[in-house]
């Protein structure tokens, strides 16, 4: 892992493209942007595998086996020794090896380069392990990344990283040229119907059965609205119980008689679909079960794209639909997302108010506007650090 100028040299450390991982697409969205800064050399990927082979292009320039304890101390080793300026740990507990992705514990203990660890999940009732591993992650790192403004205290007083080390940058969404709502409508042959979409990995706790449920009365009011359900089975729920939810979830459609107003489009979606999918909706839907879940990145492409945004509260659904940029739902009531939704489409002033609203956010979270925010973190604490290395070996 050479680089030949003076720029900086970034590597980041988590799953990659193409494994179907949402933290692989974070990673690639952030890499693109910041090959596009200045200062710094085209960043590289140290892939984390589980018991899949992937692909990977050339920006991959090493692999660890998820599972392969000496396979991080060796990682960490040449690290060490390489001319890489500051590693990015994407943290997530179930990407790293042992109980609760414990052994990313040795790799960073060993290492003697800066690194920032950015933290996907911040449990509110950790396991004693997951409370150690963060914790002790966060002290050897020289930022911690959070994407939510509700989660910076539950690091501070849960996992009790120091408040100092913490920044709050919002979840990064990319900049897709598309046509309008209209315009898109047409292109996927809904001209003249109202869109209500879901995207990403189907998952039981996504909660889409009572989207479905609500529906029911949605298509009285409004027959011409559509449900759309994009994406694929989560690989791991696929590998564990096949397509179990997916055809309940089909089989519901069916006994409600809902076929002409929910369709589901079985695929990983590209990144250019999942835009359009978002553009072309009057209403964006996020009706998860789990009330903790403190990012989503999901609902972030929402906002980012100025969508009304109907959910359930979880955390992350709270913090970004404040201040009137969406409405919120009980969990697991269908009559209230029934509610919501015909709130919304029985008054279309108020989705263009709420439009606004929600857009004036999601300006701020494009992609090239989040990637300067990390390359001045970057920049800094590299410097902060070769400062810090000079004074230790007393030339200051």
């Amino acid at each position: 892992m050479k680089f030949t100028s003076s720029n900086r040299n970034i590597v980041f450390l988590g799953t990659s493209l193409p494994r179907e991982c949402g933290i692989a697409t974070f990673t690639q969205d952030l890499l693109d942007e910041l090959k596009h800064i200045k200062g710094f050399n085209k960043p590289r990927i140290i892939a984390i595998n589980n018991n899949e082979t992937y692909d990977y292009e050339d920006q991959v320039t090493r692999e660890i086996d998820q599972h392969k304890l000496s396979d991080y101390i060796e990682t960490a080793d040449y690290l060490s020794t390489s001319d890489v300026d500051l590693l990015v740990i994407q943290h997530e507990f179930g990407i790293y090896g042992g109980e609760s992705g414990e052994y990313l514990i040795p790799f960073v203990e060993r290492l003697t380069i800066p690194f920032v660890v950015i933290f996907h999940t911040v449990l509110t009732k950790p396991s004693a392990k997951q409370r150690h591993i963060m914790n002790r992650v966060a002290e050897l790192s020289v930022t911690v990344v959070t994407m939510a403004q509700s989660t910076v205290t539950d690091l501070i007083s849960i996992y009790g990283v120091d408040a100092s080390k913490i920044a709050f940058i919002h979840h990064g969404v990319p900049h897709v040229q598309t046509g309008s709502r209209s315009e898109l409508k047409e292109q996927y042959g809904f001209a003249g119907r109202k869109i209500l979409s879901t995207f990403g990995f189907l998952s039981p706790g996504k909660g889409i059965e009572y989207s479905i449920e609500a529906m029911r009365g949605v298509v009285k009011q409004h027959p011409d609205s559509l449900y759309m359900v994009w994406g694929k089975t989560h690989p791991v729920v696929k590998q564990e119980t096949g397509e179990v939810y997916r055809q309940k979830l089909v089989d519901l459609v069916e006994e409600y008689d809902l076929t002409r107003n929910v369709h589901f489009v079985d695929r990983l979606l590209t990144q250019d679909e999942v835009i359009h999918s978002l553009v072309m909706s009057d209403i964006y839907m996020t009706p998860y079960l789990g009330k903790d879940q403190a990012v989503s990145g999901t609902l972030a492409y929402g906002v980012g794209y100025g969508r009304v945004i109907v959910s359930t509260p979880y955390r992350y659904a709270e913090e970004m639909l404040a201040d009137g940029r969406g409405l919120l739902a009980n969990f697991r009531d269908s009559a209230s997302l029934e509610a919501c939704i015909l709130q919304l489409l029985n008054d279309p002033s108020k989705i263009a108010e709420m439009e606004n609203r929600t857009l004036e956010l999601g300006r701020t979270m494009l992609w090239n506007e989040i990637a300067k925010t990390y390359a001045a973190i970057f920049q800094e604490k590299i410097i902060d650090s070769k400062s810090t290395k000079v004074k230790h070996l007393g030339v200051i």
